[in-house]
This record gives structure tokens, C-alpha cells and sequence, in this order.
């Protein structure tokens, strides 16, 4: 792994985290659900959850795994040499799991967050994560992680 893909990633990371943060907290502000505080939410880490973080580094610690994404997706592009549809593919193959992990985040969270079964939150959490997996390729295309 080159510093470049670790800075080009972390940066596609930064944008597309943010963005995906953004939209989540814009629904639940239209909404009132709670898919904002569930995707900020730490509250059942051992450790983590005896202390009341502030939002901003509640996000802090979103935007930490999605540059870890965003590293993993420029390597995996350039390792595999993959172009065209195969980015969009590989995003995916990337977010799915992301969004998978409602259930356990709804499940173990010990804040007021969406309930496990709760149709709505899974379909704006599922969509917060599709816009993330869309935003990669292009972030990817605009970085010079292609040199």
C-alpha cells in the first residue's frame, strides 16, 4: 500500500462519510427517526460507553471507519486494476455489509435508537448507505490515486 492511496482514500473516506453523516442527520431532522443517532452511536463499546462524547467526535469516530473503507476501496482498485462497472461493483461489494449493520447497532445500543424491526430507519439507513457507495467512484475518479 503506497501513501498515495492511503491519503487518496482517506480523503474519498472524509468526503463520502461526511455526506453519508449528513444526509442521515438531515432525515432524522425530517423524520424525527433516529438514524442519525444510530449511525454516531458507541454507547455499547466497552469502555466507550461510560463516557458522554460530544456529537463532533462521535462523528469523528464515524468518519475514522469510513476512511478505512475509503483506503481499502483504492487499494482494492488498484490492486485488481478495476475500471469502468467494476467500480461501481466493487463499492458495493464494499457498503452491503454496511448496511447489515443496523441490526446489530440497533440491537446493542443502549441509547433511544431506531428499534430492530423498524422499516422506515432500515430504509434510510439503507439509503444513506447506497449514496455512499455511489459516491465512491467518482471521489476515486477525481483523486490521483490513478496517478
Amino acid at each position: 500500500m503506497t501513501f498515495k492511496q492511503i491519503g487518496s482514500g482517506t480523503i474519498i473516506g472524509l468526503v463520502s462519510g461526511t455526506l453519508l453523516g449528513l444526509f442521515l442527520k438531515w432525515m432524522q431532522v425530517l423524520t424525527g427517526i433516529k438514524v442519525y443517532v444510530l449511525l454516531l452511536n458507541v454507547d455499547f463499546i466497552p469502555g466507550f460507553g461510560e463516557i458522554e462524547w460530544p456529537e463532533w467526535m462521535e462523528f469523528l469516530f464515524h468518519l475514522v471507519i469510513s476512511c478505512l473503507i475509503g483506503v481499502v476501496f483504492v487499494y482494492m482498485m488498484d490492486w485488481l486494476n478495476v475500471s469502468g462497472k467494476g467500480s461501481w461493483i466493487l463499492a458495493f461489494v464494499l457498503t452491503v455489509p454496511t448496511v447489515f449493520l443496523y441490526f446489530p447497532l440497533s440491537y446493542l445500543a443502549i441509547k433511544d435508537v431506531p428499534g430492530l424491526m423498524y422499516g422506515e430507519a432500515i430504509m434510510l439507513w439503507t439509503g444513506g448507505h447506497l449514496l455512499y457507495a455511489l459516491t465512491l467512484p467518482p471521489l476515486y475518479n477525481l483523486s490521483f490515486a490513478r496517478g
